[in-house]
């Protein structure tokens, strides 16, 4: 029952967030990217004039809610992440000649996550199951010329499983290459 809630939740956070999107020229109109820190793929589209939807698949490393000790020892699972991004300071940017393509900004996004760990032994007893997360974070992108991106945001997420739930700290890194993209993009 837990998933279900975590799932309207997410659902409705970015149904909400999308409701006063505008479709404009600041951000790329889609750009697919390897993931090397955490091995995966990221489908980044854009939704309006600053904003975006970004979603990743792949192998991430995490905070394992069931550990007696939450901050003792990270894992690394499988993993589906989503962000509404809303990239703020475009216009900041092209003001003071700053690049933007492959949307070079800081932002701010709803963000969530479902991991999917194999089963395992937590203090005597086996588990298994997936758990997520679902929060708020603010962080930046930067992409250059030559297809290199990186991206690094934190906030906190309240995470959800087979555990009591509770309010932890995300944070994610990604660095890697623009693979594939369609520029729709001022300021260049």
């Amino acid at each position: 029952m837990k998933i279900k809630q975590f799932t309207l939740l997410v659902l409705l956070a970015f149904v909400a967030s999308n409701i006063h999107a505008q479709f404009g020229k600041n951000c790329e109109l889609r750009q697919v990217k390897i993931n090397l820190i955490n091995p995966g793929l990221e489908y980044e589209m854009a939704l309006g004039a600053n904003t975006t939807f970004d979603i990743k698949a792949g192998i991430q490393v995490a905070l394992d809610p069931l550990l007696p000790d939450v901050y003792d020892e990270l894992g690394v699972f499988p993993a589906v992440a989503a962000q509404y991004r809303y990239y703020y300071n475009f216009e900041k940017r092209q003001r003071n000649r700053r690049q933007i393509y492959g949307n070079s900004a800081n932002y701010i996004a709803p963000a969530a996550a479902v991991f999917f760990p194999s089963p395992r032994t937590i203090a005597n007893e086996n588990v298994k199951g997936a758990f997520g997360y679902a929060g708020l974070v603010t962080g930046l992108q930067r992409s250059y010329d030559s297809g290199f991106n990186f991206s690094v945001d934190v906030g906190a997420g309240y995470y959800a499983g087979q555990f009591e739930g509770g309010i932890y700290p995300v944070a994610n890194l990604s660095i890697g290459w623009i693979i594939s993209e369609k520029r729709w993009c001022v300021g260049r």
